[in-house]
């Protein structure tokens, strides 16, 4: 067996999540061409990921379908979406690190807190800014691939999580 063959047998656990997180990602994306005002979130795992919304199960599968044949002809930026938790979680802990900066030395005393609170929005402003563009980096090179392989979809399953309407992805590969 050829390097290339135990490669397509064994698929590490992180390589999988990061697949089913941009076919996630591409799959919102087609939605979001097809209804640009509603609203969807979605969640991956090991084992597929969740689509959070108002869609039918026949579009989801239509939009699922067309997600991975894009992918797979080259548009791997599909894989990158802006409102990821990706991006909101390196941003959150860039603001977090830099108001944690502008307040190391304060000590207990609250006034001197108070006057650094300008340099502390300011630090925390400018790690907004950088937040944005290295979430994306962050999901370009960590959290997601635009790279399916061998990725297939397995079952589309339709439930509700309370009054949401939501479907199961399955994947494997």
């Amino acid at each position: 067996m050829t390097t290339a063959e135990q490669t397509d047998h064994f698929v590490s656990p992180f390589s999988r999540l990061q697949r089913n997180h941009g076919l996630e990602h591409a799959t919102l994306h087609m939605l979001a061409e097809r209804h640009p005002h509603l609203s969807l979130a979605g969640h991956s795992d090991l084992g597929g990921f969740w689509i959070l919304g108002n869609v039918e199960t026949d579009e989801l599968r239509g939009a699922v379908d067309e997600a991975l044949a894009r992918m797979r002809g080259g548009e791997h930026g599909l894989a990158i979406h802006p409102n990821c938790g990706t991006n909101f979680v390196t941003t959150g802990a860039l603001a977090g690190i830099a108001a944690w900066i502008g307040m190391l030395g304060a000590g207990h005393d609250t006034r001197e807190k108070v006057e650094r609170l300008p340099v502390v929005i300011g630090l925390a402003t400018v790690a907004l800014l950088a937040g944005q563009p290295l979430g994306l980096l962050v999901q370009a090179r960590v959290t997601t691939s635009g790279y399916p392989g061998a990725l297939e979809v397995v079952d589309i399953q339709p439930s509700r999580r309370g009054r949401v309407r939501a479907h199961r992805v399955t994947t494997r590969g």
